[in-house]
């Protein structure tokens, strides 16, 4: 089991408008979201707020070892 933050960062030195770098950083979370899916990670999203500087953080718990019931902690 595994708990964690991730942070998908603004990309303000890249020269984008402050619509483009939202924009980005959304695209880049639905990434992460599907490739948990694809992947078939059981994993809940506990949080995930969009910052002010339009970076994006999620609080997640993820399961990486199938064989271990860990019911409880997705409860």
């Amino acid at each position: 089991m595994y708990s964690a933050n991730a942070c998908f960062q603004s990309k303000g030195d890249c020269g984008f408008s402050h619509d483009r770098i939202l924009e980005l950083n959304r695209e880049e979370v639905k990434k992460y979201k599907d490739s948990l899916e694809r992947t078939r990670t059981r994993y809940i999203l506990d949080d995930e707020k969009e910052l002010e500087d339009g970076s994006i953080t999620l609080h997640i718990r993820k399961q990486y070892n199938d064989k271990t019931d860990v019911a409880e902690y997705f409860n």
